[in-house]
C-alpha cells in the first residue's frame, strides 16, 4: 500500500499540492509517478484534495487537521483501512511529483527483507550530493553506519569535513517504508528533543534507541518546497 500525505496548508507555497504540474495537480501527478507499484491512497486535511483524488480514480481518506507529522496522518488511515500488521506501507511525499518508480520499488523491497526485524522500524533512502548541495538546509543530511543504518539526520552539514575537502554527503529523501506494525509502534513513541530542534521526525525513531535501514539510490527527483523549486523541477523534466 502506497499511502501519500497531502496536507493543505504551507508556508512558503499555499496549496503547494494543488499546484499545476505541466497540466496535472502535483498531489496527482505523485500518484501517477508510483501507480504501477501498488494500491494508492491519498491521506489528507482537505474534502477538496479528497474529491480531487476520487475524480482521478484513488481512493482519498479524511483526516485530522491536528497531525504533526506526514507520518502521523498516514497512521491515522492505515487504520481507517484496517490493514493487516505485516502490510507494507510506503510512505510517498505529495511534493515529489517527478519521483522515479525504482526507487520507491527499492525501498519497498528493503521494507519487505529488513523493516520489522531486530529494533528496524523504517527504511528510506538516501542520494549522493556534493557541497553546494548540503549546505541548503531544506535539504536534509543522513550519517550511516557501514551497514547502511541511519546514525543521524540533520539539516546541518554532516559529516563536517575538519581537516580535508569532502565531497560526497547523502542527501535523505522523504520517503519511508513501514509495515503496519511498525508503524503503529513508531507513532506511540512520545516526540523527542531531537526532533522538535531539528523539526526532523525520523530522529524520534533514532531518539528511542531504534533504527531506519537506508538504501542508495540515483534520483533526479527532490521535494519542492516553493514556487521556484517547481519550475526548476520541471524544467529539469523536460531536457
Amino acid at each position: 500500500m502506497i499511502i501519500i500525505p497531502a496536507r493543505i496548508g504551507s508556508t512558503r507555497f499555499p496549496s503547494k499540492v494543488l499546484a499545476d504540474v505541466m497540466g496535472v495537480p502535483m498531489v496527482i501527478r505523485t500518484a501517477q509517478a508510483v501507480r504501477e507499484l501498488d494500491s494508492i491512497t491519498i491521506a489528507t486535511d482537505s474534502a477538496e484534495i479528497v474529491a480531487l483524488a476520487e475524480e482521478y480514480g484513488y481512493r482519498g481518506i479524511l483526516t485530522s487537521t491536528e497531525h504533526r507529522s506526514g507520518t502521523d496522518r498516514i497512521h491515522e488511515a492505515a487504520r481507517k483501512l484496517d490493514l493487516p500488521a505485516d502490510e507494507v506501507i510506503i510512505n510517498v511525499q505529495a511534493d515529489e511529483p517527478f519521483i522515479e518508480h525504482e526507487v520507491v520499488e527499492r525501498v519497498y523491497r528493503l521494507t519487505k527483507e529488513r523493516v520489522g526485524r531486530e529494533k528496524i522500524l523504517a527504511a528510506s533512502a538516501y542520494k549522493p550530493i556534493d557541497n553546494p548541495e548540503a549546505d541548503d538546509p531544506n535539504l536534509v543530511k543522513v550519517v550511516t553506519d557501514e551497514n547502511n543504518i541511519a546514525l543521524y539526520f540533520s539539516r546541518a552539514k554532516i559529516p563536517y569535513p575538519r581537516d580535508h575537502h569532502f565531497n560526497r554527503y547523502q542527501g535523505h529523501l522523504g520517503l519511508y517504508g513501514y509495515t503496519m506494525e511498525s508503524l503503529e509502534h513508531y507513532c506511540a513513541l512520545p516526540p523527542s528533543a531531537l526532533e522538535e530542534i531539528e523539526k526532523l521526525e525520523q530522529l524520534r525513531i533514532l531518539a528511542h534507541g531504534y533504527q531506519i535501514v537506508m538504501t542508495e539510490v540515483e534520483t533526479e527527483s527532490f521535494g519542492i518546497d516553493t514556487p521556484e523549486d517547481l519550475q526548476r523541477a520541471i524544467r529539469k523534466h523536460l531536457l
